[in-house]
C-alpha cells in the first residue's frame, strides 16, 4: 500500500513516469486485491472465526482474489516484456517498436482486467458460505467458504486451459529476461573501462529498474511453481487435507507481500523522490 501511494503521489506531483510505472501501479493494485480478500478471511478463519461471511460476501470475495491474483501473473509478464523491448531500443528497428509498445502499455493492462474478470466468472458459480455447500459432499472447505468441486474431468480441462496460458506468460517472461540479462552483460563489457575511471560507482536508473524486474520475475516463477502443484492437486483430487489448503494460501501469498519490498530495497526513487526526473 505504500509502494501504490507513493506512486499516486508521484502522479499528482508531476513527476515524469517511466513507461514501467504504469504497469507497476496495476501490479500494485492487483496484489493488494489479493492479500487483502485472502488474507483477512484467513486471519479471522485462524483467529477461531467461521461463517462470518454470507454467500454474495463468499462469491465475491473469491471472484476478487482469483481476479488480482491473475492480473498479477499478466502485469508481470507485461513487465518484463516492456522493460526487454526498453533496454534493446538502440537499432532503428526496436526503436520504433519501443514506441509501439509504449502507446500500447496502457490498453494492454486494461485488456489484462477485463480477460480475467471474464475467465473467472466460472468461480462465482462454485463458490458459497457453507450452508449451501451443507449437503454436498465434493467440496473444499476455508472454514469460513467452500468451493464445490467439479466433475474430475472438467476440472482437467480447465487446468490444462489455464496451465497452458500459464506457461505461455512464462515462456516470454524467462525469454525477456534471459533476453535483459545478455543485454546487461554486453554493456558492462563494453563500459567496464568507462566505470573504472569513473568517481561515482552508482549504476544507471534503467539498469537498476532491469535488475529490479529481474529479481521480481524471478521471485514470480519460483512462488508460481510451488502454488502450481497444489494447484494441480485440487484440479485431480477431491479428498484434500486441511494442512494442503493452508499450504496453498501461503504459497499464493508469497509473491504479492513480497514483490513491493523487491521494488523498494531496488529503487532509490520511493526514498528519495527528489531524484526523479519532472516534467517540463
Amino acid at each position: 500500500m505504500s509502494l501504490l501511494c507513493h506512486s499516486i503521489s508521484l502522479y499528482f506531483s508531476g513527476c515524469r513516469f517511466r513507461c514501467t510505472d504504469v504497469i507497476l501501479r496495476h501490479l500494485s493494485v492487483a496484489n493488494s486485491f489479493y492479500i487483502l480478500c485472502r488474507g483477512i478471511p484467513e486471519t479471522m478463519a485462524a483467529l477461531g472465526m467461521e461463517d462470518f461471511l454470507n454467500n454474495a460476501g463468499c462469491k465475491l470475495v473469491f471472484y476478487v482474489q482469483t481476479v488480482g491474483k491473475g492480473v498479477s501473473f499478466s502485469t508481470t509478464c507485461l513487465l518484463s516484456v516492456s522493460q526487454a523491448i526498453t533496454i534493446s531500443a538502440r537499432s532503428p528497428r526496436w526503436a520504433e517498436l519501443k514506441v509501439k509498445a509504449l502507446k500500447c502499455i496502457g490498453p494492454c493492462t486494461i485488456i489484462c482486467w477485463v480477460l480475467h474478470m471474464l475467465l473467472n466468472v466460472r468461480v462465482l458459480m462454485l463458490v458459497s458460505d457453507k450452508e449451501n455447500h451443507k449437503n454436498i459432499t465434493n467440496i473444499l472447505d476455508f472454514q469460513y467458504c467452500s468451493i464445490m468441486i467439479s466433475d474430475k474431468h472438467q476440472n482437467a480441462i480447465f487446468a490444462a486451459l489455464t496451465l497452458s496460458h500459464d506457461i505461455l506468460c512464462l515462456k516470454l517472461m524467462i525469454g525477456s529476461s534471459a533476453s535483459m540479462v545478455f543485454i546487461l552483460y554486453r554493456h558492462k563489457q563494453q563500459t567496464q573501462h568507462i566505470h573504472r575511471h569513473s568517481i561515482s560507482s552508482r549504476s544507471p536508473a534503467e539498469t537498476r529498474a532491469s535488475q529490479s524486474i529481474l529479481i521480481l520475475v524471478c521471485a514470480f516463477v519460483f512462488f508460481y511453481f510451488l502454488s502450481s502443484i497444489t494447484y494441480v492437486w485440487f484440479s485431480l483430487y477431491t479428498n484434500t487435507a486441511w494442512w494442503l489448503v493452508k499450504t496453498s494460501a501461503l504459497t499464493n501469498a508469497c509473491f504479492p507481500t513480497a514483490s513491493p519490498f523487491i521494488l523498494m530495497t531496488r529503487e532509490h526513487c520511493v526514498y528519495r523522490p527528489t531524484q526523479c526526473s519532472w516534467k517540463k
